[in-house]
């Protein structure tokens, strides 16, 4: 893991869902600029090169159970301190027609997505405050921007993530900690290789086929891949971004303007 600089040295990071795909490319890329990441996952260990770094620890968490996000939280700040930034990406896709979207599925889509974010927000915001500084994001998805077909509940929980940006944005605003969503388009992760399982199965065609139909929609006519997120992530962790909060930052080659 090369270091870029040491611009958040002293700084705790905690990334949900931070030991593969976005989360992974954003752990390492907090981790470059100095800061010292707890990486928070269900159940999958973190990758060896993230596993046996010092300023990296991974604790085990389920977010969308608050009583275990206290726990997760408590025993992270135990090793690294206070938590200064919040990168809430854990989150899960689930596709099915709106009159077969049932309750179990909804529930599952806000429960991970949206709840979840609001757990993990609840457990780090006080101490935040009280040190007027922090940094607050939010991997939302394009999703969260404009409408999909067929993935009703996830676009939902999605538009309320960047709802629930903006609001708090507003109610923090004078007091150092900045809010922000980033909301990714089709990137290459195991949540886009489930989401092409998915569509060969239903449709039956080929692997390639919908990987291009995915990627048309991108008008750079490609997947996003997982660092470019990440880029996005860490500058507004970094100085000089105080003044970027509420937004919803779209990494989507010009998909969604």
């Amino acid at each position: 893991m090369e270091q870029t600089s040491q611009a958040l040295a002293g700084k705790h990071a905690a990334v949900t869902g931070g030991a593969r795909g976005i989360g992974a490319a954003v752990t390492r890329a907090l981790a470059a600029h100095g800061a010292k990441v707890t990486m928070l996952g269900r159940s999958a260990a973190p990758p060896l090169e993230l596993a046996n770094n010092p300023d990296l620890q991974y604790v085990q968490a389920d977010v969308c159970e608050p009583d275990n996000v206290t726990h997760a939280f408590d025993s992270a700040c135990a090793a690294f301190g206070p938590i200064h930034i919040l990168v809430n990406n854990a989150g899960q896709g689930q596709s099915a027609p709106f009159l077969k979207t049932d309750l179990v599925l909804w529930r599952s889509m806000m429960q991970v997505n949206l709840d979840g974010t609001f757990h993990c927000i609840h457990a780090v915001l006080r101490s935040m405050l009280d040190a007027g500084w922090g940094r607050i994001v939010n991997i939302a998805s394009t999703a969260g921007l404009t409408g999909y077909g067929y993935v009703s509940a996830y676009c939902a929980a999605k538009h309320g993530v960047v709802g629930l940006t903006r609001a708090l944005a507003l109610e923090v605003a004078t007091r150092g900690v900045t809010v922000n969503a980033v909301c990714p388009g089709y990137t290459e992760t195991e949540m886009l290789q489930r989401t092409i399982d998915g569509i060969v199965a239903k449709t039956g065609r080929t692997a390639a086929e919908a990987r291009a139909e995915l990627s048309s929609r991108n008008p750079q006519k490609r997947m996003i891949q997982p660092e470019e997120v990440a880029n996005a992530v860490a500058w507004l962790c970094l100085p000089g971004s105080e003044a970027i909060t509420g937004q919803s930052i779209a990494i989507a080659g010009g998909e969604v303007m």
